[in-house]
């Protein structure tokens, strides 16, 4: 499998009038980074402004797909991590959501699983 790559909003976008906003699922997917350093190692990593369309992700998985934080593979990875993809896209398999990329990133590199 190659490199995955990991689509997240940056932080302290606007959406509307008042104070900058955070996306709370990219946050969480920053902490399991930094639980999990060899994670970080084995991906790239790709911060994406809040506004849409996301080019970089449609131009991988499709306009219907650019929600975040979303991990985007090559390829289908082994058999035991397969179960928990929440998509395909021309040819390219992704995983979206906090919750199933880091349950994914645990069958994947064997780190411990979300509670």
């Amino acid at each position: 499998m190659g490199r995955p790559t990991l689509f997240l909003l940056k932080e302290d976008f606007r959406d509307g009038d008042g104070l900058p906003y955070f996306c709370p699922d990219c946050a969480t997917i920053s902490g399991v980074l930094s639980y999990f350093p060899k994670i970080r190692h084995a991906i790239d990593v790709r911060y994406v402004d809040f506004e849409r369309p996301r080019q970089a992700i449609v131009e991988l998985v499709g306009a219907q797909n650019q929600g975040c934080p979303i991990l985007v593979l090559d390829k289908a990875p082994h058999m035991d991590a397969i179960r928990f993809l929440t998509g395909q896209h021309d040819g390219r398999y992704f995983v979206s959501g906090a919750k199933a990329i880091a349950i994914f990133w645990s069958c994947l590199y064997g780190t411990s699983r979300p509670h």
